[in-house]
């Protein structure tokens, strides 16, 4: 699944990506958008400490009108809650992921996302995400954190949808779908993927007249692994004692324990 993801680039060059321009609401900085480690399920302060989000807030580029950047808070919330049933809702459902995410098999037939998997549907920019490789074979398992990033170093367009609650807040979700063999590869326990969008596809995905045939042909064809970078990282990225958010968290962080053969990994006799 995907719960936490990197989005360094300034508004300047998203604008260049998509074409759109950035809006930002007054309550909010610009440097609240920007941040190398964004845990999903984390509260955000944002305008120099004055207020709070729930849930981190991200950029998105919305069907309803992609000529604009916005942000949206991320934990999709279904439209027949409103604003005051959020911080419930996500703590009621954060053992199936607090809306982070929504399952691509499921989003066109689902009450929850149905509606706005017809309708809103929305691109979400980031720079990277995170992936957890489980180690299993060890007296104690854990986790260790696989940066993923396109190689082109370009920005990353996760596909995703929008809803509005019954007072108007807006909340998305990042879709995932089966994983493809390097995900498998790395995120071997829960083997799932964040739907990736082609540059190419952003328009058809965004295109209010398309069919769910439509839609779904995009998912079965988004971006492939070849295209994809995928290293491991600092385990600073699961501690609450240090602070994640910081350039070289991405940095590749080479481990004996990982047993698979990701590009890059050294020779084992480089540990010794």
């Amino acid at each position: 699944m995907c719960y936490s993801a990197a989005m360094d680039a300034k508004a300047k060059k998203l604008e260049e990506h998509y074409g759109a321009v950035a809006k930002l609401p007054e309550y909010l900085l610009e440097e609240d958008l920007t941040r190398y480690h964004i845990n999903g399920f984390a509260k955000q302060i944002v305008n120099g400490g004055t207020k709070q989000s729930l849930h981190p807030l991200m950029w998105i580029v919305p069907q309803e009108n992609p000529k604009f950047i916005t942000p949206l808070m991320w934990g999709f919330v279904p439209s027949w809650k409103s604003g005051s049933e959020i911080e419930d809702y996500y703590k009621e459902t954060i053992g199936f992921g607090s809306g982070l995410n929504a399952t691509s098999e499921k989003m066109f037939t689902s009450s929850h996302f149905k509606e706005s998997a017809l309708n809103r549907r929305c691109v979400v920019p980031v720079t990277g995400f995170f992936e957890p490789y489980r180690v299993l074979d060890v007296k104690n398992p854990f986790s260790i954190p696989f940066y993923f990033e396109r190689r082109d170093k370009q920005i990353v367009n996760l596909a995703g949808i929008y809803s509005f609650t019954n007072d108007g807040q807006a909340t998305f979700a990042v879709i995932t779908k089966p994983a493809t063999p390097l995900f498998e590869k790395i995120h071997h326990t829960k083997k799932r993927r964040p739907v990736i969008l082609h540059d190419e596809q952003i328009k058809d995905w965004l295109d209010g007249s398309a069919e769910r045939t439509d839609l779904e042909r995009i998912i079965e064809n988004d971006m492939a692994d070849e295209v994809i970078i995928a290293q491991p990282i600092s385990r600073d990225l699961y501690s609450t004692k240090v602070d994640s958010n910081r350039p070289d968290i991405s940095t590749p962080v080479h481990y004996p324990e990982i047993s698979i053969n990701y590009e890059g990994k050294p020779q084992q006799g480089l540990f010794g």
